[in-house]
């Protein structure tokens, strides 16, 4: 396809597609194309327009030869997209508010007086009935007053006050649930799998990566240890334990045989796979993802759910308050006023927009908050806990040194330990396989089945004899692994500095792969802003020797570290510092990071690392920037921040204008526009952002 250059600037471009009309799929597929190109950082893609804009880093002539090869076609096999609800949503409800107010104001001006009073009338018997049945269930809500309200209205003659009042009540209902709705589907966004490639089985037995967009119903897919299920299907053979709690809350490992349904989102804990794919688009997950989220009380925090509390609690006041006022000065006018102001409204559309807007931001950064009770622990908390591989230090670790003992080759050494590495999502393993590939070691499978030892290593079968790797407590203290006479001082001699493999095979060591794991460049400046933030404790957590995790808590400025932990020491050291009274963020990346993350009071996963600690954290960062905590500590303090000012801004408002119209100073018609309007703007400026620009770039 044809694109013409509209504008152009540092990192941005604005394109024209060269066609005659664009459909909202069409737009959404160009959209997730364009999304996946390498440099793209956002996009950004205008239907009825049929125009784009594009954030990049990178060369912008490589762009372009990129773009100019799109094909509708070619994305339907290469993207994927997730939903297209998000334009639906956003041209469904604008229309609706145009048109509601368009209609509005062209029956107050063109209709005559008369025809305006039946249909006041008429558009308020739904309401009241509404009204009358929710009172004679026994609730008295905001429903009860609004009814009140607009029958007293009614009642007293004032048709144009009714029909005002409905308006905003109809205005402000459009208004949330468009809010709602889109930021429900933005959040589902921000939650999906971000799988695109996956491994599938032909029918010769050979495995092949290939992007998820091109698996069909009925394809077999490969899904190890520590992997996310990407698609909906049946187990076709292997027995795994499968972690389900995004999808049904389960707080254990469920085992799944051959023939057992499984599906998108949960994660294998243990063993290998093969399943048969049985639905490939990712509705079904997406479903699931919208139900959570809109029936789940992890959405609401303390904040939101006292606000609502107290909402229903003061309706009988506004009600009392209007009585009484009628009582004294026997003015229905002024009793209506107060009728026409209830705190209902404002606490409850205000408090959730608030919520659902700063998780929204948060997801502009690549940052998945699960729900809103998670931002006001964040906020308040002062101890932050850090796993070290993968977390702390570079994503990417990398092998400096293989020494081989009692005389055999070393790259035969790195093949073989490739080989056994290559299945697992960490980082260490991910550098084994990285150096065998950049010496061009061809490492196909040699091996059996292999075991995963949680935070130790793997363990499995070369010919006859065992083969495993892992760590020094692992090869040494639980396989129990002989080291030869000879090659004792080869061991002795490995330099402390840095984090070793062992690899062992047949039972005696055969090589020791030297790991060094240099530190995130803006982790010092990380830890010293959370200080500034007012987080009072942080510590490292980590399984590597006290040696390098001494070095790196000093360099960085760590209050704390405990060296040579397991996952279960992780999550007692956690549980220990919660029964002295501290609130615990933990922040990892690693399937023996799950347990801490699970436990503590807000698990953060970095997006990089290993699925089970993405779907049991509470919150998942990039993995690009350590900085991104910081920015989340800090939209979390504002948004708590908004929250308390817009609770005293609507308790001080709406009580100002109950005493108004109490003394008769304005009408019910001021009192309700200016209660309506001042919700309306309220819930509009909760959806401003919280972070100033330069933060937010």
């Amino acid at each position: 396809m044809r694109f013409q250059i509209l504008h152009e600037s540092a990192g941005r471009v604005r394109l024209k597609a060269m066609q005659y009309s664009m459909s909202m799929e069409q737009a959404d597929l160009l959209e997730a194309w364009v999304l996946a190109l390498p440099g793209v950082d956002q996009v950004t893609v205008h239907e009825r327009l049929g125009s784009l804009i594009v954030l990049f880093h990178g060369d912008r002539k490589d762009l372009y030869a990129q773009l100019s090869c799109f094909t509708y076609e070619k994305a339907e096999k290469e993207a994927y997209v997730l939903s297209a609800n998000s334009r639906r949503i956003n041209r469904e409800y604008k229309e609706k508010m145009v048109f509601q107010v368009l209609w509005h104001y062209a029956k107050s001006l063109f209709l005559p007086a008369p025809v305006l009073q039946v249909i006041n009338i008429v558009s308020s018997i739904p309401l009241l009935w509404h009204a009358v049945k929710t009172l004679a269930h026994g609730k008295l809500n905001v429903e009860v007053l609004d009814g009140v309200a607009i029958g007293a209205s009614l009642l007293t003659g004032d048709y144009s006050t009714a029909g005002s009042v409905r308006f905003l009540l109809r205005l402000g209902d459009t208004l949330d649930a468009w809010t709602h709705k889109k930021s429900v589907d933005d959040l589902a966004k921000n939650m999906s799998l971000n799988v695109d490639q996956v491994w599938q089985l032909l029918e010769d037995g050979q495995e092949v990566l290939v992007p998820l967009a091109q698996i069909r119903t009925g394809d077999k897919i490969i899904v190890h240890t520590g992997h996310v299920l990407p698609l909906d299907g049946i187990l076709d053979h292997g027995d795994v334990m499968v972690n389900q709690a995004s999808l049904t809350g389960e707080s254990v490992p469920v085992a799944k045989h051959a023939g057992a349904s499984v599906y998108a989102g949960s994660v294998v804990e243990e063993g290998n796979c093969v399943v048969c794919v049985t639905h490939t688009a990712g509705e079904n997950r997406y479903d699931r993802i919208v139900r959570m989220i809109e029936e789940s009380e992890r959405l609401k925090s303390g904040t939101e759910k006292r606000a609502y509390s107290l909402a229903d609690k003061l309706v009988p006041w506004c009600l009392a308050g209007s009585a009484l006022t009628w009582l004294l000065t026997r003015n229905i006018s002024r009793a209506v006023s107060v009728l026409m102001v209830d705190f209902s409204c404002a606490l409850k559309l205000s408090m959730p927009l608030s919520v659902l807007s700063a998780m929204r931001e948060a997801g502009k950064h690549r940052t998945t908050v699960k729900g809103g009770k998670y931002m006001e622990i964040l906020s308040k908390a002062d101890t932050v806990i850090f796993d070290k591989t993968g977390t702390l230090t570079n994503a990417c670790p990398e092998v400096c040194d293989v020494v081989a003992f009692h005389g055999l080759d070393q790259k035969e050494m790195l093949r073989i330990a490739a080989c056994l590495e290559e299945h697992f999502p960490h980082s260490v393993a991910n550098a084994v396989v990285r150096a065998a590939r950049e010496q061009g070691l061809n490492h196909q499978e040699l091996h059996s089945e292999v075991e995963y030892v949680v935070a130790h290593g793997i363990a499995s079968r070369i010919g006859e004899e065992r083969a495993v790797i892992g760590s020094r407590h692992f090869i040494f203290e639980d396989e129990a692994v002989k080291v030869l006479p000879e090659d004792r001082p080869m061991l002795d001699a490995l330099a402390p500095d840095r984090s070793w493999l062992y690899l062992a095979i047949g039972g005696v060591l055969s090589a020791a792969i030297g790991i060094y794991d240099p530190l995130r460049p803006e982790a010092k400046e990380m830890v010293d802003l959370l200080h500034e933030t007012g987080i009072r404790h942080i510590v490292m957590l980590t399984g590597d020797n006290r040696n390098t995790a001494a070095v790196i808590a000093e360099s960085l400025g760590i209050d704390d570290f405990r060296a040579e932990v397991l996952p279960e020491d992780k999550a007692e050291y956690i549980r220990t510092m919660q029964e002295q009274g501290q609130s615990i963020i933990m922040i990892g990346d690693g399937i023996n990071d799950a347990p801490a993350l699970s436990l503590a009071d807000v698990g953060i996963a970095i997006g990089s690392g290993a699925g089970v600690a993405r779907e049991v954290a509470d919150i998942t960062i990039a993995a690009e920037d350590l900085r991104e905590l910081v920015l989340l500590r800090e939209l979390s303090q504002k948004l708590m921040g908004r929250i308390d000012r817009n609770y005293r801004f609507v308790m001080g408002f709406n009580g100002a204008l109950i005493a108004l119209g109490a003394f008769g100073l304005i009408p019910p018609a001021t009192s309700a526009l200016l209660h309506n309007g001042s919700t309306i703007l309220l819930s509009m400026d909760c959806l401003t952002p919280l972070l100033p620009e330069i933060k937010r770039s």
